[in-house]
């Protein structure tokens, strides 16, 4: 396996993180529950990635809502580095 491959495993094991966080924040979770060891992990993650696009790109407000775009904006930027590498494969 060289680098090209271990880079797109990563990449889209970030991607699935994502996609877990962002599923998980849906629902509410308990302190002390397994789900928030998981929830809590997934954020200690993906924050440091997310927060610096939240303050450049904040939240939309809709309806009492924010939709956080920082999420969508990660997506894309990640699906637009590793679509090449996997094309020169």
């Amino acid at each position: 396996m060289g680098i090209k491959e271990i880079l797109v495993v990563i990449i889209e094991l970030y991607i699935v993180m994502l996609v877990l966080r962002a599923v998980l924040s849906w629902f509410p979770v308990s302190p002390g529950s397994p789900v928030h060891g998981i929830s809590r992990a997934l954020e200690s993650i993906t924050e440091p990635v997310l927060s610096p696009v939240r303050k450049v790109i904040p939240p939309l407000s809709a309806g009492g809502m924010g939709i956080d775009l920082s999420f969508i904006v990660v997506l894309l930027v990640l699906q637009i580095v590793v679509i090449p590498i996997i094309q020169a494969l």
